[in-house]
């Protein structure tokens, strides 16, 4: 079999109304077993990055899934239950804040994307993948640029990270409150940054990230 191929024309296509265009495209091809690949977290101050990768079947209907970054939390829960209940396979992986000190925050996301990867309980065909770079692993994949607003399974796959991400920093809040790790997840608000330069880091803070000094006002 050929390798599945997108062209730039497809690459270019931003018809947003069908969120399904690009696993159509390899689905004519024949390639049925398509992940979705997208993370959570590449901003934050402390915690890890976290990835998801999501298979669903041929052709399904699912109106509500979106960028999750357009959903409230609430609706997030809702669709990441929907989501692991309409999908073929759903894989969770994550690089915590030492991994990413060490290999910088874009290593990391492709090691957590690669461990999301071995979670699947099926073998993907293809991958589609959230921006414009892509981790080394050997699959046929897709960088789609915006691709939480372009592709379900991407979409999907950012709902998963991110409510996996948000219920993990909110349990971080229970060792360290003082951050308020269980409102903020570790984003660099201006009360995330008070609380830096007050009470110092946490052993759960990013040493390689810059925090910006404190306004008061």
């Amino acid at each position: 079999m050929s390798e599945p191929v997108i062209s730039e024309v497809d690459l270019n296509n931003y018809q947003t109304a069908d969120l399904l265009l690009f696993e159509k495209i390899l689905w004519n091809q024949g390639i049925k077993l398509i992940a979705g690949v997208d993370e959570a977290g590449r901003g934050p101050l402390a915690g890890p990055v976290v990835a998801a990768a999501v298979i669903f079947p041929m052709n399904i209907s699912l109106t509500q899934v979106t960028d999750s970054k357009k959903l409230t939390p609430r609706q997030r829960e809702k669709m990441f239950a929907v989501i692991h209940e309409k999908a073929l396979a759903v894989g969770i992986g994550a690089a915590d804040h030492q991994e990413i000190d060490r290999l910088n925050i874009l290593q990391a996301t492709f090691l957590a994307m690669n461990r999301a990867l071995t979670q699947l309980q099926l073998v993907p065909d293809h991958l589609l993948i959230d921006g414009n770079q892509l981790p080394a692993n050997d699959f046929p994949k897709t960088a789609l640029v915006k691709g939480d607003n372009r592709s379900l399974s991407i979409a999907a796959a950012s709902i998963v990270a991110k409510v996996s991400r948000d219920r993990l920093m909110t349990a971080y809040h229970q060792y360290w409150p003082q951050y308020g790790f269980g409102k903020h997840k570790g984003y660099p608000t201006q009360t995330h940054i008070q609380a830096i330069h007050k009470y110092g880091l946490s052993p759960i803070h990013r040493r390689t990230f810059r925090v910006k000094p404190v306004d008061y006002e």
